[in-house]
């Protein structure tokens, strides 16, 4: 396989295990508070990240002269998770992925604020189309849930969530000096930990950990380390062989691979209308890729 194709099963591989925190996270929402949870995830990946940056030498004294770019980085990312475990205590995991690929768009609109990066024509049909299938789902395809802008409380949560991480994106661009990627987020996972630690203190004191259900552990110790830590890997890589559309174009596959891991732990498939959002997304990721194909396609910066 050629590096692309590499870079092309990393991203499939990317948003399976993204996919399966929703799904995880569905079930365990209600059994701890998500800035108990968030805290103790963040450590876990910071010292799975702390690790790796240590053995490849890209912890270094210079990254680190400016702390409060990650200080506010990682508050953009600590919001972003707790905000989601909050939105799924009550949204439908298929649902909440829905509100996850409207990102793209979001990012596209901070990306010009901040960076002013402007998208091309082909890729901007792309991200509508995404949008109309994730609103499609998000309101379980029901034309007068949409006409009344009936939302579901946990994906108005959740879309606050996506809000700071549609920022996060561009701002994590913005505020590099030249510090490598692994470095960079071991800065802002750290950030990330002493700010939940510090706000989700009262929830981390108050939670009965040496009684917690078996299922918490495993969702917990794959969010962190399955769906943070090893998808910081996989997106790195993607990124050095991928156009950032292309790379950006996967999000499009999360809310399918949710339905597959819906079905997988038990849960009925969704009905049929609902699956015609799905296949919106999807139509999504084939043109977002195709624009990316292009040569003169690219978002510029």
């Amino acid at each position: 396989m050629t590096p692309a194709q590499r870079a092309h099963g990393a991203m499939l591989l990317f948003s399976i295990l993204v996919a399966g925190s929703f799904s995880l996270g569905g079930l365990i929402a209600n059994d701890i508070a998500p800035m108990a949870l968030n805290a103790v995830r963040f450590v876990i990946a910071a010292v799975v990240i702390g690790a790796v940056a240590g053995l490849t030498g890209q912890i270094r004294g210079s990254y680190y002269q400016a702390p409060w770019r990650y200080l506010v980085l990682g508050a953009f990312f600590a919001c972003y998770f707790v905000l989601m475990f909050y939105g799924l205590q009550t949204a439908d995991p298929v649902s909440a992925s829905a509100v996850f690929t409207l990102t793209p768009v979001l990012s596209g609109v901070f990306g010009y604020l901040l960076l002013r990066q402007v998208t091309s024509p082909r890729m901007a049909l792309a991200l509508c189309i995404g949008a109309a299938g994730a609103l499609w789902v998000i309101f379980r395809a029901d034309l007068a849930a949409l006409r009344a802008f009936d939302i579901g409380r946990g994906e108005a949560i959740y879309f606050v969530g996506c809000v700071a991480h549609a920022i996060y994106t561009p701002l994590v661009r913005r505020m590099n000096r030249g510090e490598s990627a692994i470095g960079f987020t071991f800065g802002t996972l750290v950030a990330g930990a002493l700010l939940l630690l510090v706000v989700g203190w009262g929830d981390i004191w108050a939670t009965d950990w040496a009684n917690l259900p078996l299922l918490v552990w495993v969702g917990l110790f794959y969010v962190a380390i399955f769906a943070s830590a090893v998808t910081f890997v996989l997106l790195q890589f993607a990124s050095l062989h991928l156009p950032a559309t292309k790379v950006m174009a996967y999000t499009y596959l999360t809310p399918s691979w949710v339905i597959i891991w819906q079905v997988a732990l038990g849960n009925p498939a969704p009905r049929g209308l609902v699956l015609v959002g799905i296949a919106l997304t999807v139509m999504a990721l084939v043109l977002l890729l195709e624009d990316a194909a292009k040569p003169g396609s690219r978002v510029r910066a």
